[in-house]
């Protein structure tokens, strides 16, 4: 091996390398259940969004006709005066 800096390498105790692994297995499961747990959260609030949605689009389609009667409505009595 080439000539560290910092000497030769250190020998980690198994114990200390255990834990590591164990910690680092510990995280990706504790991960995997709060990604699954949020995963579900938020697939019930896109179902809740989308009924939302479906009524918001109706009540804009509606204001949007009126809008346009209404624009129609006007545009007719301007004419109708001169």
């Amino acid at each position: 091996m080439a000539d560290l800096p910092y000497g030769p390498p250190v020998r980690v105790s198994p114990l200390i390398r255990f834990g590591r692994w164990s910690f680092l297995g510990l995280g990706v499961a504790y991960g995997a259940f709060h990604q699954n747990r949020l995963s579900k959260k938020e697939a019930k609030l896109r179902e809740i969004e989308a009924k939302e949605k479906v009524v918001k689009d109706a009540k804009l389609k509606e204001e949007r006709q009126r809008a346009a009667a209404e624009e129609l409505k006007n545009l007719e009595a301007m004419m109708t005066t001169k």
